[in-house]
């Protein structure tokens, strides 16, 4: 099967923003898979039919992960607040008229921040990413289409270390980091890959 190229990926999202009604597009794949890169390119090709709204937005507070002591692997499925996202997405789904505002994640914060994505009602598509939208099946469930991001392991990883140098971690701290916890929750996330609707490997 010839891989999808970024036109045909623009071309299927484009279809889900002219149905007419609000569509959920996912975009789920491991760290440094490249899932905000591909969702920002699309949202931004469309032209305000799309808006981005990030899973990552769902991160449990730096407090609260200490508090619960999953400080030390954050990241993790339960370092996130699932019934949140499923929470917001559901409200996403059926707009009532109102501007919905999501969170969103501050990598220089290392925190999530609320109230930081606006989505107006007349907006048809919103384009989700994050790792965990085909492991939480009520998240999956909500979305109209969904695909996985599988790109070269070396490559990915090479990303992951570069984005916690380039965040304040030395390159030693990185690399251990990057092994220890993204690799961890890399194998849990390609267990999910079945239950995309496309799977794409290159970009």
């Amino acid at each position: 099967m010839t891989p999808p190229t970024p036109q045909h990926l623009l071309d299927r999202a484009r279809r889900l923003a002219g149905t007419g009604e609000r569509r959920i597009l996912g975009i789920a794949g491991p760290p440094g898979a490249g899932k905000s890169t591909l969702a920002a390119r699309l949202v931004e090709a469309l032209e305000g039919r799309a808006v981005l709204v990030p899973m990552d937005g769902f991160h449990l507070a730096g407090t609260e992960l200490r508090r619960l002591g999953r400080a030390d692997r954050k990241g993790a499925p339960d370092t996130f607040d699932e019934a949140g996202y499923v929470a917001l997405l559901t409200r996403l789904r059926t707009p009532d008229g109102d501007t919905v505002y999501a969170p969103a994640f501050d990598r220089a914060l290392e925190e999530p921040v609320a109230g930081s994505v606006a989505v107006s009602p007349d907006v048809p598509l919103v384009v989700t990413e994050g790792n965990y939208l085909l492991h939480w099946p009520r998240a999956r469930a909500l979305l109209d289409e969904a695909w996985f991001l599988a790109p070269d392991s070396d490559e990915r990883v090479r990303r992951l270390v570069a984005r916690h140098i380039a965040h304040g971690r030395s390159r030693e701290a990185a690399e251990a980091w990057v092994h220890r916890s993204d690799e961890a929750n890399t194998r849990t996330v390609e267990r999910t890959r079945d239950r995309a609707d496309l799977i794409v490997s290159h970009l």
